[in-house]
């Protein structure tokens, strides 16, 4: 199963498929068998990464809309 990330409107980031969650130290989080979850975009979760809605209370606004990132530079030395 391919992952897919959806950036919500003014809201969280919605991760489905297959994905592990670590945190900085590589320590995995127990996602309990969930194949998708929402992490939060505007910082004001009581449980981050995760959403919990804040956005709603907090009017997180945010609208993105995809576009395509310019050439990755390339390694020093090639």
């Amino acid at each position: 199963m391919t992952t897919r990330i959806t950036v919500r409107n003014n809201g969280p980031l919605r991760l489905e498929g297959e994905f592990e969650i670590v945190d900085q130290e590589g320590r995995a989080f127990g996602l309990s068998g969930r194949t998708a979850v929402s992490l939060c975009r505007c910082g004001h979760s009581a449980n981050k990464p995760f959403c919990d809605g804040s956005h709603k209370k907090m009017e997180f606004q945010s609208e993105v809309a995809a576009f395509t990132l310019p050439p990755a530079p390339k390694p020093p030395g090639s």
